[in-house]
């Protein structure tokens, strides 16, 4: 187990062409898929004037600003101001880079440099849902290790990935059995949403 990856979504909620926003360690990240599959985790603020990334869109293997339009390749280094088409944009405008991987049908983003590999988890993900306080995993029977937590739902075993968010608020990430039918998986997916609710309800 490494604790320096983190789940920030689950990889089908992310296609190609899309970029969305992320925490990992209080820190604002766009993430974006390209046109080829490519992930990227980039500080979320365009060099210019500081507009949101994750506002922004995706061409190619470049994202976006929505704002005035600079665009950014793989490597955050910017390759186009369209308002000086002629302009060959200084190495110094780039936008801070992170590791972002896909593993098991979900996303893990790292802040820090890291030889490890992201945790390795099975099952088919299932959804990802935002609780406004933290789970009591003792009391809902539920092993956890880092950011994996395992345990029971609806009578079958369910795989929860925890993502700490700002103001004492968690996304988790949830993976159901492998061989879960449709109506297996809706039933886990209603006692996620249980489990959110009791949770919600200790904190209030």
């Amino acid at each position: 187990m490494t604790a320096a990856w983190t789940p920030v979504a689950l990889a089908r909620d992310l296609p190609r062409l899309c970029v969305m926003p992320v925490c990992v360690d209080g820190t604002q990240l766009a993430l974006w898929r390209s046109a080829t599959g490519r992930l990227a985790a980039w500080a979320d603020r365009c060099p210019h004037r500081g507009m949101r990334l994750s506002h922004g869109f995706v061409r190619g293997e470049a994202l976006s600003c929505i704002y005035h339009g600079w665009s950014y390749g793989s490597d955050g280094h910017c390759l186009r101001i369209p308002a000086h088409p002629d302009l060959v944009p200084p190495e110094a405008i780039r936008v801070p880079v992170f590791h972002a991987m896909e593993s098991g049908g979900v996303v893990w983003v790292v802040t820090q440099a890291t030889d490890a590999l992201p945790p390795t988890v099975e099952g088919t993900p299932l959804r990802s849902l935002t609780v406004e306080a933290a789970v009591d995993w003792d009391a809902a029977g539920f092993s956890v290790s880092g950011p994996v937590a395992r345990g029971q739902l609806s009578g079958m075993m369910v795989t929860i990935l925890v993502q700490p968010l700002p103001q004492g608020r968690f996304a988790l990430h949830a993976l159901a059995e492998a061989t879960a039918s449709p109506s297996a998986q809706i039933e886990v997916s209603r006692g996620l949403e249980g489990l959110r609710r009791r949770a919600e309800e200790a904190f209030a």
